[in-house]
């Protein structure tokens, strides 16, 4: 039986409570067999099913809606998904990240245009912010928009995009020039048939998703696709990051905990030396590390959620180590998980060796772990300054 005795904390209300036992019930009924064969495909129907479901509503505020993201909502989504399904973890995160500047700095025009497709699984977002050259490093971005009168003309390249070929809305940041470095950016939205827009390499990693490089050759959008004013797409993407950066701390859980479930049962039912396997005090020693993991990664996650949702301004710090630790932490859980497993553990297919692929990159995307070590320092380091 999965625990969820964290629900009690005091970080949540009955209302995510609520929405935590009727996510859990419909990923059980429709998560079991995700063909991961063709994943434009698969990512398609998720899309498709969550949004019918009405899960993801919760990715962007819309008409009637309080006016602003419930992170808390985002953080059990994603945990509960991950433990299910990594790529439909994957697909929530996604439109929720892509749509995720429009959200929280869209005109009014621009959210009533784009954020009921999104809501519905209607359109795939994307949010085109990595290059090859820059990474984690934003401020190096060289994509740039050119204004040419009542437009804007992007040209240059993005690299690691995820729903790279299948998004039909991609927010692109591009270098504006209004000042040098992070201060001369902005953001737009791009249509994904837009012709200046073409997916020049589809890149196949370890855990299988919908992943790309972009090419912008004169590619032309109205200004008033412009999010926010110009000069802001630093602003823009941090504070989206902000709010999402937490929640792959939550999917990091969300495979942990299935990692930790997958083990519990190995423990309990395979037999060494004639007991189970969980009678071994070795065993023990790494079922009580997995356990104390993941109970320190919740406390972390769901401190920034509820950190945000309370009205903090900003939460680099609290969401940085939640991301760390978080990612770090199921690592270390899962790979314990394949050892306990044994042989079972590193065949193609089964849970554990399923999990051991999908949480490396969590440790890489939306910020590499040693450069979230950089963030927390220079967070606390600030506070001796201040």
């Amino acid at each position: 039986m999965p625990d969820t005795s964290f629900l009690h904390w005091p970080f949540f209300e009955d209302r995510h409570r609520a929405y935590a036992e009727k996510l859990k019930a419909w990923a059980g009924a429709h998560l079991a067999h995700v063909d991961h064969h063709d994943v434009d495909a698969a990512c398609r129907t998720l899309v498709t099913k969550l949004g019918d479901a009405g899960f993801l509503m919760h990715t962007a505020p819309g008409e009637g809606d309080a006016e602003k993201i419930d992170v808390r909502t985002l953080a059990l989504s994603r945990e509960i998904l991950a433990r299910h399904s990594g790529l439909a973890d994957f697909v929530f995160a996604m439109q929720g990240l892509g749509a995720g500047p429009i959200s929280l700095f869209g005109t009014p025009a621009q959210r009533a245009a784009w954020l009921p497709k999104t809501r519905a699984g209607k359109v795939i977002a994307a949010f085109a912010l990595t290059e090859a050259a820059s990474g984690s490093d934003v401020a190096n971005i060289t994509t740039s928009a050119r204004r040419d009168g009542d437009s804007y003309a992007i040209d240059g390249e993005k690299c690691w995009i995820s729903n790279g070929g299948i998004a039909g809305l991609y927010v692109v940041f591009a270098r504006t020039g209004e000042a040098p470095g992070a201060r001369g950016l902005s953001a737009f939205i791009v249509a994904g048939d837009n012709p200046g827009l073409s997916i020049t390499e589809r890149i196949d990693v370890i855990a299988p998703h919908p992943l790309a490089r972009l090419t912008f050759k004169n590619c032309r959008v109205s200004a008033d696709a412009l999010i926010g004013k110009a000069g802001d797409g630093f602003k823009i993407a941090m504070a989206t990051l902000d709010v999402f950066r937490t929640t792959v701390g939550a999917a990091a859980l969300g495979f942990a905990r299935r990692a930790l479930d997958e083990t519990l049962k190995r423990a309990a039912t395979r037999n060494l030396f004639g007991a189970p396997l969980g009678d071994l005090q070795m065993v023990q020693g790494h079922l009580a590390d997995m356990a104390l993991d993941i109970d320190a990664a919740a406390l972390l996650v769901y401190r920034a959620a509820w950190t945000k949702d309370k009205g903090a301004a900003r939460v680099t710090r609290e969401a940085a180590m939640a991301k760390l630790y978080a990612t770090e932490a199921a690592q270390r859980v899962i790979d314990t998980a394949v050892q306990i497993h044994g042989g079972d553990g590193v065949r193609s297919g089964h849970p554990v060796e399923t999990l051991y692929r999908e949480i490396r990159a969590l440790r890489i995307y939306e910020g590499a772990s040693d450069v979230q070590k950089i963030i927390i320092a220079r967070a606390v380091l600030a506070s001796v300054e201040s």
